[in-house]
């Protein structure tokens, strides 16, 4: 596995590889989110601090997301709520705030991996929802013909709904195939990047929300919303 590291300082950025490189997996360190988006290519992940000297750091997400889905995790200082929710929003895997602990990274990186091995179990599968055409092993969303570009994290909901229409899922059942590991998760992230997967989708009433209990895919886009869980 190729990490991109994009961290300005150096004290940090040697700590990181160097705790990475123990566990054999491959770095890139990169100081500017210019070189970020120029290099993302070589790169399976990317740990991204926020204060880069070029661009704000979520500013570079957002345009990053333009051009790649590349799994991204936020490892930043700043933990205020608007920008843990900016970062998830604009595409962000996860959202670390330092100082990290190597073995809580390395667990994070491994839950984005397993998420991936999740999609790829998917294979040859394809669900159609009215005009909704959700292909699991190519990870392509078509919605009244025209395709919808979604991030890894939220095709992994989707994905995860889709294997189940017409069935309550349970949040812990979501972030477990999603992260994971449901312990890993971050509740609130769900909450965030089911959002953002509906406005992508446009079908109000798709994704129905069961209160105190999870989601369901419904096998109409119509339906409306609950407010409580079904018996």
């Amino acid at each position: 596995m190729r990490v991109m590291v994009v961290e300005d300082d150096d004290g940090v950025a040697d700590a990181l590889t160097d705790g990475l490189r123990g566990f054999a997996i491959r770095t890139l360190r990169v100081r500017r989110a210019d070189d970020m988006l120029r290099d993302h290519t070589m790169a399976d992940l990317v740990l991204l601090d926020l204060g880069l000297p070029d661009l704000d750091g979520l500013d570079g997400l957002r345009k990053l997301r333009r051009i790649s889905n590349v799994p991204v995790i936020v490892l930043t200082a700043r933990n205020d709520d608007r920008s843990v929710i900016r970062g998830l929003r604009l595409g962000a895997d996860d959202y670390l705030v330092k100082p990290v602990g190597l073995t809580v990274l390395l667990a994070r990186i491994e839950a984005v991996r397993r998420r991936g091995r999740t999609v790829r179990a998917d294979a040859h599968a394809v669900v159609q929802i009215a005009d909704i055409h959700i292909e699991l092993d190519s990870r392509q969303v078509i919605v009244g013909g025209t395709p919808v570009a979604l991030t890894p994290i939220e095709f992994g909901i989707l994905a995860s709904l889709a294997r189940r229409v017409g069935e309550a899922v349970s949040r812990q059942l979501v972030m477990d195939e999603v992260w994971g590991d449901a312990y890993l998760a971050v509740s609130r992230s769900l909450d965030v990047h089911i959002g953002a997967l509906r406005g992508k989708l446009g079908r109000p009433g798709l994704i129905t929300t069961i209160r105190g209990f999870g989601f369901r895919l419904e096998e109409s886009p119509g339906c409306a919303v609950d407010s409580s869980p079904r018996s």
